[in-house]
């Protein structure tokens, strides 16, 4: 993905259809749900893993079984490649702990 994401031709709604774009505040939201907590700090373990792998970090929260998700770099004061690139490695990751394990 090139380094200026032109935001009007980028395709949320079918690229990130589970997230929230906001054009005023710059930013990508979602909210995700887990069976437990359990669940919901494994997402969040493999997602900072990735954070520190790309050196992209979240604003985020967790309360039992959800982890609320705010996306923006800071650093342009707006969405970039590498929010999109987390966000799709953040639904990655909450599939993979989503899935029921194998037998």
């Amino acid at each position: 993905m090139k380094n200026n994401l032109d935001l009007t031709q980028f395709d949320f709604k079918k690229d990130l259809p589970d997230w929230q774009v906001d054009l005023i505040t710059k930013t990508l939201s979602r909210n995700f749900v887990f069976k437990d907590f359990e669940a919901a700090f494994a997402f969040m373990t493999l997602c900072a893993a990735y954070a520190e792998k790309i050196d992209h970090h979240p604003d985020w929260s967790n309360s039992w079984n959800q982890v609320k998700v705010q996306l923006r770099t800071h650093s342009k004061n707006d969405i970039t490649p590498l929010d999109i690139e987390l966000a799709k490695a953040m639904d990655a990751f909450a599939n993979q702990i989503q899935k029921p394990a194998e037998i």
